[in-house]
């Protein structure tokens, strides 16, 4: 034991003698003196575009690095096209449609024979479009694709299914106030765009009641019609493919064009909202306003700008509240620009009941903080170094270029939008932040919505001292049940 104790003193006193040398190691930092090479020039590889006679439009992105085909038949005409009294169509529609199958082989039959071969065929909604898609391995593909076609041209549309889809879809509403989080999401959008926009609509009881089967075919029968985006990607010889997708879609007829939408946007009303959640132990803050659109040419610095406000870690948002204080869970923000209609502002903070009142003002003072603390030169080259290094992932398949391809057609944008954008977003100057975070950051016109357990939040919501709290009524409204007729 002795001598063991002594060895322990020995490793001690040498370890003290070290440590000042492994100290100014850590001190100097030599990982930061390794070069970064320059990011390579970003040239996607774009798919080969078809434009029909009819208006219709194809895509083909050829790639033989595994043995598998995909595609897709993007549809306009989504959710916030529905008639409010029978909000939920499209949702009821996109699974109905799959599970029912066609008149040549029913959705059962066509499960049992997609399972067999690996392969998938899938159809959904969206709030601007539906969607069919398909996936298969290539030896399969041609049997697929032809079943996608089939369910595409000639859906046949059960009863049963559209029973099964409305049961799925009641059980989603009676339990939609399960989760504080899905709640803060889905209230804080309509303080943003109103209760009854079309971009906030919700299926309620009585509106998925009143869809019936004929509902689903007039859908259909009416977006078929408009403008097919059809994409297809993987392993193929695409003169082959190209001869293929004329032959189905270059007989139907003209495209009809969709009217441009007018919806008004007028953005929240300023005040501090709340709603009593008392099974919870942690609030949820949303802090919203109205954003922009994506043509908006000012989009590449207010990316920049949210990245520093609260798009990572070393954002000021992320820094202050949760690295410095350790007052949230979660914590984010930016300033949001949607493809053909305004975006929101957001802000969100996960925090204890306790210390609400504390991190939405510090929330609300970093956002704040845009018109008022000056941006720095380091802030700025670490956001464009993240945005732009993200571009290697998020678009370094051919795949993942197709899908935005796709979606730069059905918004209207050019086809170098990406190659366009990420340029601009290398040229954004500290001037460009100062000058985009005065224009469109102003904390008066913001609403911040509180879902939380009342009787916890000490001190209250007073303290913001932003005016009165209001209550958001979240309550399920339940169809009248028909009065029965008393017996005579």
């Amino acid at each position: 034991m002795k001598k063991t104790f002594g060895k322990l003193i020995v490793f001690a006193a040498c370890a003290l003698v070290f440590v000042p040398g492994a100290l100014q190691a850590q001190q100097s930092k030599p990982w930061e003196k390794i070069p970064i090479p320059k990011l390579h020039e970003f040239k996607p590889h774009q798919p080969q575009r078809i434009e029909l006679k009819n208006g219709i439009v194809l895509f083909l992105q050829e790639d033989h690095e595994l043995p598998f085909v995909s595609g897709s038949v993007t549809i306009p005409g989504g959710s916030r096209d529905e008639d409010p009294d029978k909000a939920g169509l499209v949702g009821l529609y996109g699974q109905a449609w799959r599970t029912s199958g066609t008149a040549k082989i029913n959705g059962d039959a066509l499960d049992d024979l997609l399972e067999s071969k690996a392969a998938h065929i899938e159809t959904g909604g969206d709030v601007d479009s539906t969607a069919l898609s398909w996936d298969s391995l290539k030896g399969d593909s041609d049997q697929v694709l032809s079943l996608a076609l089939d369910l595409l041209f000639h859906p046949n549309f059960s009863a049963e299914k559209l029973e099964l889809a409305r049961q799925e879809a009641a059980t989603n509403i009676v339990r939609r106030n399960d989760d504080e989080g899905g709640i803060a999401g889905r209230e804080s959008v309509k303080l943003v765009y109103g209760p009854n926009s079309p971009y906030t609509r919700q299926p309620e009881m009585a509106t998925i009641g009143a869809v019936g089967l004929e509902d689903l075919k007039a859908w259909h029968a009416r977006t078929i019609g408009g403008k097919l985006i059809v994409s297809v990607s993987g392993d193929f010889d695409p003169v082959v493919m190209e001869a293929r997708l004329r032959a189905a879609f270059a007989g139907l007829p003209r495209v009809k064009v969709a009217p441009a939408r007018h919806d008004d946007f007028a953005g929240p009303k300023p005040g501090v909202y709340f709603i009593d959640k008392e099974d919870v132990n942690q609030s949820n803050v949303e802090i919203v306003g109205l954003g922009t659109d994506r043509r908006n040419p000012d989009v590449p610095a207010l990316a920049v700008m949210n990245e520093i406000l609260g798009g990572s870690f070393a954002s000021r948002m992320f820094q202050k509240i949760r690295t410095e204080q350790g007052l949230a869970y979660a914590v984010g923000g930016s300033y949001g620009y949607g493809w053909d209609h305004p975006g929101e502002f957001h802000a969100m903070v996960l925090t204890q009941s306790a210390t609400t009142v504390d991190a939405t003002k510090l929330a609300l003072a970093e956002i704040d903080g845009l018109t008022t603390r000056p941006f720095t030169e380091e802030e700025l080259a670490r956001a464009k170094d993240n945005i732009l290094n993200s571009f290697l992932f998020r678009y370094d398949t051919r795949e993942k270029v197709l899908a935005m391809r796709v979606r730069l057609e059905f918004y209207g944008y050019p086809s170098d939008y990406l190659e366009n954008y990420r340029a601009a977003l290398e040229k954004v100057t500290i001037a460009d932040l100062d000058r985009v975070a005065k224009k469109y950051i102003h904390p008066g016109k913001l609403a911040i919505l509180v879902v939380g357990n009342g009787p916890e939040i000490k001190p209250g919501l007073e303290e913001l001292k932003l005016g009165p709290v209001l209550p958001i009524d979240i309550t399920i409204p339940m169809p009248k049940q028909p009065e029965v007729e008393k017996k005579q």
